[in-house]
């Protein structure tokens, strides 16, 4: 077997579960830039902070390395792990962002089923934040969505009215993209459990992330069937915010 291209001895056999992660937080160190971190980290207004990549420089830091079949986890097993190593050890928030990625890649695509709900409410749960949670909610939650439904709409049905905000806004971003194959039961259900009036009284009351959430659900479906979405808005105009309203109607 040929060395790998990242230098690692191929005789060692299965790379251990953490040596992918430690050499991604070595390659994202040595191109961090701690003044666009600053700014990245203030934009974003998280606790954690950054190294300072722009999205095309992590992207070539990740791609030989997620690539590098020695480094790839083998087993389902494996690559969770590489993903929580990641994810909650991290201490930034790049780190992050290659655990979505890790969970993304084409080498986990058998792996991606239902069964890793759990996984997924845990980075949303503990994410907690729009650029982490919007991307599992398009890329990893939907496809599920759409291959297993039986399994994964009972889920999503109870997200959309459970107690945490971004488990909410999961169930109501979950059918982004699915343009023919959206399960309109869902989108309706994960819509109304977040209008205005249900909402009056409780923690999510007059919710940012959940009236952004309804117009984006909305506009991406109108670019499918933009009848479906007319006939709602005018069936819940008085329910929902001028914000879900406009951002719904930005195409129609």
């Amino acid at each position: 077997m040929p060395d790998s291209p990242l230098g690692l001895d191929s005789t060692s056999g299965v790379a251990g579960d953490r040596e992918l992660v430690a050499i991604v937080r070595r390659s994202f160190s040595e191109h961090a830039d701690p003044q666009r971190a600053v700014a990245q980290q203030r934009y974003m207004k998280s606790a954690m902070p950054y190294y300072g990549l722009s999205r095309p420089v992590m992207k070539s830091c990740l791609r030989p390395i997620l690539g590098d079949r020695e480094l790839q986890p083998k087993t389902p097993e494996a690559w969770e792990s590489m993903i929580l190593e990641l994810w909650d050890r991290a201490a930034y928030r790049e780190e992050r962002y290659a655990a979505i990625s890790l969970a993304r890649h084409r080498l986990a695509h058998n792996w991606r089923d239902a069964s890793r709900l759990p996984l997924w409410r845990h980075l949303i749960v503990t994410g907690a934040w729009w650029d982490l949670v919007d991307e599992i909610a398009g890329h990893l939650v939907g496809p599920a969505l759409r291959a297993e439904s039986e399994r994964v709409r009972p889920v999503m049905w109870e997200w959309a009215r459970g107690q945490d905000l971004w488990l909410r806004r999961t169930a109501i971003l979950a059918n982004l993209g699915a343009r023919e194959q959206a399960d309109l039961g869902l989108l309706t259900h994960a819509i109304e459990q977040n209008l205005e009036p249900r909402l009056a009284g409780t923690p999510f009351e007059r919710e940012f992330f959940l009236r952004k959430a309804i117009g984006w659900a909305l506009r991406d479906y109108a670019y499918t069937d933009p009848g479906w979405v007319r006939t709602f808005l005018a069936a819940h105009e008085d329910q929902l915010s001028g914000l879900s309203l406009r951002e719904a109607r930005k195409h129609l």
